[in-house]
């Protein structure tokens, strides 16, 4: 189980995220996660969701249900397709989205992103660092992240940020 502690400047509390994934196949496996939202002691979110990976494509899709104490339950459709910029694979260009729907089926969020990361194995002995540039297309918001082996910082232009902590 992977498991991380998180806060955002948009919360300001801290929030226990927890990850599992559980295989089906070689290419699809079920992934479960959720937060636990430390000020008020209750889940924040919840996700199951049905994922398969075409690794010769370099391309995800799931397909689940989504559960936030906001918009409460949501299903979800998502997809990732990623582009070798350097031969290397330490620079890549990649293309995520994201649709929900309620419970009655009707559209509700969507979300549209070009990125590209860049990775440095041994920036530093060991210590791996990742920089990620992108731009969010729905809210034509650019954004940033630096990760660090275990932490991780993202930020946007309009001044949201949220930091992670890999446990």
């Amino acid at each position: 189980m992977e498991t991380s502690l998180r806060y955002g400047g948009d919360s300001k509390a801290l929030r226990i995220h927890a990850k599992e994934k559980f295989p089906i196949d070689s290419k699809t496996h079920l992934q479960v996660h959720g937060e636990l939202d430390t000020k008020t002691g209750a889940p924040s979110n919840f996700c199951a969701m049905i994922r398969h990976f075409y690794p010769d494509l370099l391309t995800s899709l799931g397909v689940g249900m989504r559960y936030d104490k906001r918009d409460k339950v949501r299903y979800t459709v998502r997809g990732k397709k990623s582009f070798l910029v350097a031969n290397n694979g330490l620079v890549n260009f990649v293309v995520k989205g994201r649709y929900d729907v309620d419970q009655e089926f009707k559209g509700t969020k969507s979300e549209g992103a070009a990125e590209f990361t860049f990775s440095i194995f041994n920036f530093q002995r060991d210590q791996d660092v990742r920089l990620k540039l992108g731009y969010e297309v729905f809210d034509k918001v650019p954004y940033m992240q630096i990760r660090e082996n275990n932490w991780t910082l993202n930020a946007d232009i309009n001044g949201r940020w949220n930091i992670r902590y890999d446990l």
